[in-house]
């Protein structure tokens, strides 16, 4: 990897998958705090009172974190990136423009309100604060999705004498059918994360014997709003996405399950390595008809394998496309019975007892960011060759001026500069988590 075009993705992947570790810990938080203060306010709960007061410190943490390293992102735009940005910059920038605008300053105003304002501002402003950070949230990434949904599914455009995109129907933009499926996925997705980091740190301090009352609380709401998520996550959402990606980038579809001959009643792999030379599955464990049924809905339905698409439409990376579709898939259904679980032990009044359940809620908080991640490695690689598919390849994306040097030097700068900032967010995390709830007035 010595171009300029491959460490330039190779850069943007990684600042963007390190972005993302704190996106979906907020996009998480964000509902359960609000679910907490609505009872601590209505409710009269002070328990949860002052979990909604706790759990808002984490947020704010990594909302802080996912600020500064976000902004590199849109710069990249300009500096490694011109010519795309030149090309499709008249419909992109007009919702990368919406979401600074309109969903962060949302959010970061109303977030200080709520940190700040307690006492100092009514009841009802102040919880309603809460609610507006989650507003603000969930627009962000409205807006930020449907930029992705239109490098995935292009509409409502048209392209000029000069081959510049420009936005023909805002609506179009913002209400990409692409999103009927990417959009919940994503929240959830941050639903799910948010809530195995709260059950997570909840166990650690049930099994230190530490700070009960919120552990209870925390684990009574986080364990079965995680199960809710993780369910949707599965279906429909995830079964919503996958048909899209198999109707309109079956290339990317057929790459990303290892299915390379087309057949019919095609078995769903469950496990197998792909081999590029041969162009086949190794050790493959399958489960036959399935692949055909969950695109199709009929179990002798045809799908169609890699094989029948040119090389030029192949992703880059197909093994690496099949292997973090299958961590996403794998992770995902490994989180629904460890929540089952879990959630067996709550509902027979034992979790604070099930050492067992406990452990393996500590032990498990990672994986959702892990398979999140992984889900969106396969968005990615699955929409290449192309950043808008079927229109504008890859290849003629970066600044024709910048070197590979120059784009390796900076991927060093960002490379130590994250590691120092992914350092200082353990230690304060960290820090939060020790202190627990004693630095909570009442």
């Amino acid at each position: 990897m010595d171009s300029a075009l491959d460490l330039a993705r190779l850069q943007f992947a990684f600042t963007a998958s390190f972005h993302y570790v704190f996106v979906q810990l907020t996009l998480g938080l964000g509902p359960l705090i609000v679910f907490w203060e609505t009872l601590g306010w209505w409710g009269r709960s002070a328990a949860a009172g002052r979990a909604a007061r706790f759990w808002v410190k984490a947020f704010a943490l990594s909302f802080t974190f996912g600020v500064v390293t976000g902004l590199p992102l849109e710069f990249q735009f300009g500096t490694n990136w011109a010519a795309f940005s030149k090309t499709t910059g008249p419909v992109v920038g007009q919702t990368l423009a919406l979401e600074g605008l309109y969903a962060f300053i949302l959010e970061s105003a109303f977030l200080g309100i709520f940190l700040y304002g307690r006492g100092r501002i009514p009841r009802f402003l102040h919880w309603l604060s809460a609610i507006l950070v989650v507003v603000g949230s969930w627009l962000s990434s409205w807006f930020i999705l449907a930029t992705n949904a239109f490098m995935q599914h292009p509409q409502g455009f048209s392209v000029d004498e000069e081959g510049i995109f420009r936005l023909e129907s805002l609506r179009q933009l913002l209400f990409n059918p692409w999103l009927e499926g990417q959009l919940p996925h994503t929240l959830l997705g941050g639903l799910l994360t948010g809530a195995f980091v709260v059950a997570g740190i909840s166990a650690l301090w049930t099994l230190n014997g530490r700070h009960s009352e919120l552990s209870h609380i925390s684990l009574k709401t986080a364990l079965p709003v995680g199960l809710f998520a993780a369910l949707l996550l599965a279906f429909p959402t995830g079964d919503r996405q996958a048909q899209m990606v198999a109707r309109h980038q079956p290339a990317s579809f057929a790459a990303m399950e290892g299915h390379f001959e087309t057949e019919n009643a095609a078995a769903i792999v469950i496990l197998g390595q792909p081999d590029m030379e041969n162009l086949k599955l190794d050790n493959p464990l399958e489960v036959p008809g399935v692949l055909s049924f969950l695109t199709h809905k009929r179990w002798a339905a045809e799908v169609q394998g890699l094989k029948d698409f040119p090389r030029e439409e192949w992703p880059d990376h197909v093994p690496l496309l099949y292997y973090s579709y299958h961590i996403m898939v794998g992770l995902g259904t490994l989180l629904i019975a460890v929540l089952a679980v879990a959630m067996w032990s709550l509902v027979r009044g034992r979790i604070l007892a099930a050492r067992r359940v406990l452990w393996i809620l500590l032990l498990a908080w990672p994986f959702p960011f892990l398979a999140n991640t992984a889900g969106w490695v396969t968005a990615e690689l699955g929409r290449q060759p192309w950043l808008v598919y079927g229109l504008l390849r890859t290849q003629h994306g970066p600044s024709p001026q910048i070197s590979a040097g120059n784009v390796l030097f900076t991927l060093m700068g960002f490379l130590g500069l994250y590691l120092l900032l992914g350092i200082l967010f353990l230690a304060f995390f960290g820090r939060i988590v020790v202190r627990g709830p004693k630095e909570v007035s009442p």
